[in-house]
């Protein structure tokens, strides 16, 4: 297996990073290497929390404490106060690489060891806000590589990375490329939509987007043609909208829409971009190294085509949340539902614990989201439930209006042809902007609190 030393002894002389200096890198991984060896000489090996704001120093201090068999940390840089002592809590550091200590801060470690030595913390808040880290190993990291590699049938694999290294999409960007001995371009989003762009051959690489970020991007047409020009772009955490995927479709994106998590180390099912431009839409085939089931409540299998929980067996799942690891580590069960068609593609319905149920219907958002997505008059839209004591939940939109004087009553006319009546939201809530993380996810318990105040003023 590549080993993390292996692979920079690997790349040594080659120029493979992009907008950045590769023998600058190497330098820095290697200084840092023996540092850390010599630290962990006298004793355990320090925990450490990387928050290294420029990426050049995060990816080659990361590979230093992957080849030092060091616990390493990944964090924002840009969390508020009150998430950076939750994760101090969490840690207790022995080492800060980062945050303005320049290049070390010591931190107060109580020298507890990790439950599993040299693993990779990668930091997850869900939809919850709740700080979490995902436990994995350089061993799972490589199984998604692996997985990968196998899939699109090809080795090295070069990537052009325009999301946060510091989370599980662009890391595994990393992953690929510098484990395979591609090349990797990292060019922060903001400078790519301001139309600053990195000469490459734009097919021969991949580039991962969120929803938000295509649609961005579609709207500025030298952005469009120059996305066109991909081998692949990998779409992923969070759920696309149609109008979206139709529109990138009509300019021939090669979009791969992807299905994965924080927890299996990015995707472990990708529709290929051909099958995408002939018009599929689903999370297409599962990866080599991973096996979906679907399940009913009662724990049996389901038949295609029949919709239930999605339960995941793959070399890539993590072990755990930091600092317990996962009793049955061979499969996860996640919250999102879904079915496997005749042709094996997974297609996700949506997320269990986002169910909504209003007079006695099951009812999933994600499903409304889409219909009014459709009618192009809203920017953005999440339909949640708020307690309502006939209805037991009531459908609640909360959305941003594309005109200032789009109405809910005009939204609701569209919609009449496209959704059964219960599935019309019954309160509107016009918002400026939407709780989304860097990934696009929603924040749900916001949204209840918005919603909770909104009504709480309008009916009073």
């Amino acid at each position: 297996m590549e080993r993390p030393l292996d692979c920079l002894n690997n790349l040594a002389q080659d120029d493979w990073l992009i907008g950045y200096n590769s023998h600058h890198f190497n330098k820095i991984a290697q200084e840092l290497y023996l540092e850390l060896t010599q630290i962990s000489a006298y004793g355990t090996p320090p925990k450490i929390i990387l928050a290294e704001r420029e990426p050049l120093r995060f990816l080659a201090s990361f590979i230093a404490a992957c080849a030092a068999n060091c616990p390493v940390f990944l964090c924002n840089p840009d969390s508020r106060t009150q998430e950076w002592q939750q994760v101090f809590d969490l840690v207790q550091p022995d080492i800060i690489l980062g945050m303005g200590h320049g290049a070390w801060g010591m931190g107060n470690g109580n020298n507890t060891q990790c439950p599993i030595p040299n693993s990779i913390m990668i930091s997850t808040g869900g939809s919850s806000g709740q700080m979490k880290f995902v436990m994995h190993t350089w061993e799972t990291l490589i199984a998604s590589v692996k997985g990968f590699t196998e899939y699109f049938q090809l080795k090295p694999v070069n990537s052009f990375c325009v999301l946060p290294l510091y989370h599980v999409s662009g890391l595994m960007q990393f992953m690929r490329s510098f484990t395979t001995g591609g090349k990797l371009a990292i060019l922060p989003f903001k400078a790519l939509e301001t139309g600053q762009i990195l000469n490459i051959k734009q097919s021969e690489f991949f580039i991962s987007l969120v929803p938000t970020q295509l649609q961005r991007l579609l709207e500025n047409p030298e952005l469009t043609e120059w996305l066109s020009q991909f081998n692949t772009v990998l779409l992923g955490g969070a759920p696309a909208w149609n109008e979206l995927l139709e529109k990138a479709r009509f300019h021939r994106i090669r979009l791969a829409l992807t299905y994965g998590m924080t927890e299996t180390a990015s995707q472990i099912a990708t529709l290929k971009p051909d099958d995408f431009l002939s018009g599929k839409i689903s999370s297409g085939q599962i990866l080599p190294h991973a096996k979906v089931t679907i399940c009913n409540q009662q724990g049996e299998i389901l038949n295609s085509n029949q919709i239930g929980n999605i339960t995941i067996n793959a070399q890539s799942l993590a072990l755990g949340y930091y600092p317990k690891t996962r009793e049955n580590q061979d499969i996860f069960q996640v919250d999102d539902l879904g079915f496997l068609d005749d042709q094996g593609h997974l297609n996700i319905v949506g997320r269990s614990s986002d169910k909504i149920i209003t007079g006695g219907e099951n009812i999933y958002p994600a499903e409304i989201e889409s219909a009014i997505q459709a009618t192009q008059m809203v920017a953005d839209i999440c339909v949640i439930g708020i307690p309502d004591k006939h209805w037991g939940q009531a459908l609640t939109a909360i959305y941003i209006p594309k005109q200032s004087d789009t109405s809910a009553l005009k939204i609701q006319a569209l919609l009449k042809d496209k959704l059964s009546k219960f599935k019309i939201p019954k309160y509107w809530i016009p918002q400026q902007n939407l709780p989304r993380n860097s990934q696009g996810k929603i924040n749900r318990q916001q949204l209840q609190q918005i919603a909770t105040e909104f009504l709480q003023n309008t009916i009073t």
